[in-house]
């Protein structure tokens, strides 16, 4: 209640969402037994186009302190290795090497979950940032933070006295459930900012009437990310079994609907990479993705194969992740 929303300090035209150089796709990925989740997050990292932008200009290794093991480093190597190598296919094997660094759980030749990774990742390099003498004010201003990061806003809302509490939350990635209501990327969405009544095991208490009352709890997108990314939750809570529906997404997608000021102009992202599971249970299978390349075209990228693919193919996999930029 009443939280500041953190300032960004790195000037905004560091960050260039457009390509600087405009090239074939870069190389495939070698897996070693079970990296597939390794593969497929690295590659989508690896177009994103601000962060590539970054990585690609030597922003983060020039003024870089850390001793040992550094994530962001990691990273502008091995961007760099695919797009400008002349191979076919590489090996990712400095982050093979440093696994545990970037997390715990993570077992070399295990399967593990592509989200999971993506979230260690992200939160690795997000360390290496904070780890730099950059001048940041908080945490929410790293490079990280910047192109993946957004605030949401919760706002409860006294259903006896109508008196409203507002609170902030920052985010990297939105996981949504996809069992109710899901046939399109849209109507989960829409279900996710449409007001809900607190269950009356969340006692709340209003500051306003000074009582336990029934309360209505809304969460809209306040700041949105430069790149959003999107977990479609296929592992069934209860169960633990995969939820294998087709749900609908669009190329184009407009965050205006769902923001926490849904009258101003449309907030447009465009569709640039997803990852697919393949396989009849959470806890098996193979992670591929495909993505956009900086000549426009969209590749499927299965470990070492990098194929041409329409935006037709693309708009009718089961997504499991997927990555939309401003």
């Amino acid at each position: 209640e009443g939280m500041v929303l953190p300032q960004r300090t790195l000037p905004l035209e560091k960050i260039s969402m457009d390509w600087q150089q405009r090239q074939r796709p870069g190389a495939g990925l070698f897996n070693l037994g079970n990296t597939c989740y390794i593969n497929v997050i690295l590659q989508c990292l690896t177009y994103t186009p601000p962060l590539a932008n970054y990585l690609l200009s030597y922003q983060h290794s020039q003024s870089c302190q850390q001793q040992g093991f550094c994530m962001m480093c990691t990273m502008e190597s091995h961007v760099r290795k695919v797009l400008c190598s002349s191979a076919t296919a590489i090996l990712p094997g400095a982050v093979l090497r440093d696994l545990k660094f970037i997390g715990e759980e993570f077992e070399y030749g295990r399967q593990e979950n592509a989200y999971e990774f993506l979230r260690c990742t992200l939160d690795a390099m997000h360390r290496a940032c904070l780890s730099c003498h950059l001048d940041v004010s908080s945490e929410e201003t790293t490079i990280v933070h910047q192109i993946f990061g957004g605030f949401m806003k919760s706002r409860v809302t006294c259903l006896s006295c109508q008196a409203v509490v507002d609170s902030y939350k920052a985010f990297l990635d939105v996981s949504l459930d996809i069992r109710v209501r899901a046939s399109s990327l849209t109507t989960v969405l829409e279900d996710c900012v449409t007001p809900k009544q607190l269950d009356q095991t969340e006692c709340f208490r209003c500051s306003m009437c000074k009582k336990k009352a029934a309360a209505s709890k809304k969460v809209t997108v306040h700041r949105a990310p430069r790149v959003l990314t999107l977990c479609l939750e296929r592992a069934d809570q209860w169960t633990g079994t995969k939820i294998s529906k087709f749900v609908e997404y669009p190329e184009y997608l407009d965050l205006r609907p769902y923001m926490s000021d849904p009258a101003g102009e449309p907030l447009l992202c465009s569709l640039y990479a997803l990852v697919v599971h393949s396989g009849d249970t959470c806890l098996e299978g193979h992670f591929l993705c495909y993505a956009k390349a900086s000549n426009g075209l969209w590749y499927k990228l299965d470990d070492e194969s990098v194929d041409n693919c329409d935006i037709h193919t693309v708009l009718g996999q089961q997504a499991y992740l997927l990555f939309y930029a401003r």
